[in-house]
């Protein structure tokens, strides 16, 4: 892709788990763009990054819904994912499910525009983020995807280092999955179980008020088990931490 930065428009993928369960992350996530002057376009007909279909083996299924991403984003904008498992689908698995079709090269092309939205964020020249808030102790949650596959971790970790009163503590098994997976953690509900389970004592042992992330399915998933044991811990996503710590409310 051409460099993102040199666009004073972004197209916004807003997700399946923003749209319906933390709408408040993808307006963050907005509103942070925008702050910074950038226009922001979210196409009405976008759907599904597909994954669920493709992960399931619905390989005919994931194509139509890819396609209908590539055809709802046409112009040469960079498309900001505030997720890095959708990201990593649209722009490493895209190109793989249109491999020798037709499609292909339009396919790329969109592909080559994908960017996670905290690397997008953390690369913008000139951002500042001026710490609002009291202190506080946070710790991270690094998904699959956002890890592995987008390899976005240490750009997400350089926007909380920014925050003044903030303290990041790292967990002690941060490499290991929360167990979520997507259809996983419904076909394999007593392994997903007790990967949530490890995953939600290494955060306590942290003795972090918050934790951040990404991902909202795994944040859905760690905040459902702490929750199930009535812990005082909250789970957000770092889009929507952030702009509530630089929001000048007054």
């Amino acid at each position: 892709m051409n460099d993102p930065l040199r666009y004073e428009t972004v197209y916004f993928f807003g997700t399946c788990l923003i749209d319906a369960f933390y709408p408040q992350a993808g307006l963050a996530a907005i509103r942070l763009l925008q702050r910074h002057g950038l226009k922001v376009v979210f196409p009405q007909r976008q759907t599904c990054c597909g994954q669920p279909a493709y992960n399931s083996g619905f390989f005919d299924e994931a194509r139509a819904v890819a396609l209908r991403q590539v055809r709802s984003f046409p112009k040469d904008y960079p498309v900001v994912v505030p997720s890095g498992s959708c990201a990593g689908m649209m722009k490493y698995h895209y190109p793989e499910l249109f491999a020798g079709r037709p499609e292909l090269d339009s396919v790329r092309n969109f592909s080559g525009r994908v960017v996670e939205f905290s690397r997008f964020l953390a690369e913008l020249p000139g951002l500042r983020l001026q710490d609002r808030g009291a202190a506080l102790k946070v710790t991270w949650h690094s998904s699959c995807h956002a890890l592995r596959e987008m390899k976005v971790i240490g750009y997400a970790k350089s926007l909380i280092r920014r925050l003044d009163n903030v303290e990041l503590v790292e967990l002690q098994r941060e490499s290991e999955c929360c167990g979520f997976g997507g259809t996983f953690a419904v076909k394999q509900p007593q392994i997903s179980a007790a990967m949530v389970t490890d995953k939600v004592d290494d955060i306590l042992d942290t003795g972090a008020a918050v934790v951040l992330g990404i991902d909202c399915g795994c944040l859905m998933n760690i905040a459902g088990a702490m929750e199930k044991r009535r812990l005082p811990v909250s789970c957000m996503h770092l889009a929507q931490f952030i702009w509530e710590r630089t929001h000048e409310t007054n």
